[in-house]
Parts: C-alpha cells; structure tokens; sequence
C-alpha cells in the first residue's frame, strides 16, 4: 500500500509560508507561531503516514501444507 503523503506535504508547504514568509499579527494571535504548528502537524501526520504505509506492506508467512489432489479423467 502507497502512503498518501499529499495533504501532510501541502499543510507543511502552508505551515512553513506562514512560518517563514508572513509577517502579520491578528487580534493577538501570531501568524508565525499558526505557521510552525502547521508545519509540525504535517511532519507528524507524515510520519504516521509512513508508519502505517510501511506496516500494511509486511504480511505475515503461513506455511500451510500443498495438497495434491490426483486427477480422475
């Protein structure tokens, strides 16, 4: 199974233009301090992202009899 690492990708691309490219407060509330948050999310959701791609990949080995059957014609 492919990771879906789009939307961690595009909230870290958001979180770091606010982070690093915005210079602006609203009512108190720091625009830089929304754009790191952002950006930690998105390394977080993407490391579980990959976690979670990494163990659907890995299945467990059975080793179960081969049955042969003869054949009636």
């Amino acid at each position: 199974m492919i990771a879906d690492a789009g939307p961690p990708i595009f909230l870290m691309a958001i979180g770091l233009v606010l982070w690093l490219a915005v210079n602006a407060t609203v009512a108190g509330i720091s625009i830089q301090t929304i754009g790191m948050i952002l950006f930690v999310l998105g390394v977080v959701w993407l490391v579980v992202e990959m976690v979670q791609a990494r163990s659907m990949t890995r299945h467990a080995v059975v080793d179960q009899p081969v049955v042969h059957r003869d054949r009636r014609v």
